[in-house]
C-alpha cells in the first residue's frame, strides 16, 4: 500500500507574506459583510444564516441546526424563538424522535430570506455603480474568480 503525501493547504507552513495576505483578506471580507448587512438593513446574521440553512437543507432539528452553525443549543433556541415569533419558521413533529421537532421554513420566512438577499444585492450593485470605474469592475470580476478558486461558496447566502 502506497501512502500519498499530505498536499492539503494546511500541510505546508505558510510564509509570513501569505499569512499577512490571508489576515488582510479575512478582515476585508468580514468588514465588507458587516457593512453590507448594516447598510442594507437586513436581519442579524444568526437569523439569516439559520433561515438560509433551512432553505438549503430542508427540515432539520434544532440540534442539527446548532451543530451546523457551531453554536450552543441554547443559543439556537433563542434564534429559533425569534424566527418563530416573526412567523418565519414552524415546528413540526419529528417522526424519528418524539421528543424533538423539525424546523421548517414558512412562506414568510422564504420571503424574508429572499428580500434580505435582494436588499444586500441591490446595495452592493448601487455601490459598484457609483464607486467603481470600468477597469475596477473588471478587476472585481477577476477577484471574484480568484475567491471562488479559494473555496468561497458560490451560492447566494
Amino acid at each position: 500500500m502506497t501512502i500519498k503525501p499530505d498536499t492539503s493547504p494546511l500541510s505546508t507552513p505558510a510564509s509570513r507574506e501569505t499569512i499577512a495576505l490571508a489576515e488582510d483578506l479575512r478582515q476585508c471580507i468580514g468588514s465588507f459583510v458587516r457593512n453590507v448587512r448594516s447598510e442594507a438593513n437586513t436581519p442579524t446574521s444568526a437569523q439569516n444564516e439559520t433561515l438560509a440553512l433551512i432553505a438549503r437543507d430542508g427540515l432539520q432539528s434544532m440540534a442539527v441546526l446548532a451543530q451546523k452553525r457551531s453554536v450552543k443549543h441554547q443559543s439556537m433556541r433563542l434564534v429559533i424563538a425569534q424566527l418563530e415569533k416573526a412567523g418565519h419558521i414552524t415546528r413540526q413533529p419529528n417522526p424519528d424522535d418524539a421528543r424533538s421537532h423539525l424546523i421548517a421554513l414558512t412562506a414568510a420566512g422564504e420571503n424574508a430570506l429572499t428580500t434580505a438577499r435582494q436588499a444586500r444585492t441591490d446595495w452592493i450593485a448601487a455601490k459598484i455603480q457609483t464607486t467603481l470605474n470600468t477597469t475596477e469592475r473588471q478587476s472585481l470580476r477577476d477577484a471574484i474568480t480568484i475567491l471562488q478558486k479559494l473555496g468561497v461558496p458560490t451560492d447566494d447566502h
